[in-house]
């Protein structure tokens, strides 16, 4: 725990600004830690901080103010997807090393180009059945690889169009399944101990606190101005990245 101690103010202010960025927009709390924990640590160690934080948030995000059982019902081919192509990809985040950081910030850099663009996927329609466990299978190989879970899940839940407190509902259902087929992936590897279980804890605080803050400003940003600073942010800490990692 002592050798926590010289972090604590990067990581209260990290996850305080990753939990307001959750609170404003109902998602990016593990995109926006990811990218700034990856510039001061190892992706793997980064991944092992945000996964309670993660889940607790996401958790009460998928139970919503209905049932999750039509959700569930619909996305379940998905999100099991999702959970075994992330334990089939887990190894590369635990020990991808460079590989891990080079998936991370191309994945940032798309990630923001992709919202830049605002472009939208058209509705599956009669091709949800193979295409829902695509992006799914496809989210997985990327969490298990860089420790992120927005693309493609983000983009094909959109396009289901579905009203805003389900989408809202299925991204939380989404990421918590991602960020506990992450934790198994990681703790297989070896990398879940006592240790990183105390940091999490530690984190958990400012990131409520964000939260908190986030839900408070959400009516009083302009929801175009947020967005194009939170996806030039992105864009800017996945080039950072691959800078370094390439360097």
């Amino acid at each position: 725990m002592d050798d926590l101690l010289p972090w604590l103010p990067f990581l209260f202010a990290v996850f305080l600004l990753a939990g307001a960025v959750k609170g404003i927009s109902g998602m990016g709390l593990p995109t926006v830690a990811m990218a700034l924990l990856a510039l001061r640590m190892p992706p793997a160690q980064a991944a092992s901080l945000l996964l309670l934080p993660s889940l607790l948030t996401n958790l009460q995000q998928a139970r919503g103010a209905g049932g999750m059982g039509p959700l569930l019902r619909r996305l379940w081919p998905m999100l099991l997807a999702i959970a075994v192509a992330t334990a089939c990809s887990g190894g590369v985040l635990a020990h991808g090393g460079q590989a891990a950081r080079l998936g991370l910030g191309a994945m940032l850099l798309l990630y923001a180009l992709f919202g830049l663009a605002q472009w939208t996927l058209p509705p599956p329609g009669r091709h949800a059945a193979w295409l829902g466990p695509l992006c799914g299978a496809l989210t997985g190989l990327a969490t298990g690889a860089t420790g992120v879970f927005v693309l493609p899940a983000v983009p094909y839940l959109v396009s289901l169009r579905l009203p805003r407190e389900s989408l809202m509902q299925a991204l939380g259902l989404c990421f918590s399944v991602s960020t506990i087929a992450l934790a198994a992936a990681l703790g297989r590897h070896g990398l879940l101990d006592a240790h990183s279980l105390s940091a999490a804890l530690l984190v958990l605080p400012p990131t409520l606190l964000g939260l908190w803050l986030g839900t408070r400003l959400r009516a009083r940003l302009p929801p175009r101005l947020f967005r194009r600073v939170f996806f030039v942010t992105l864009a800017g800490l996945g080039v950072e990245i691959l800078w370094h990692a390439l360097g």
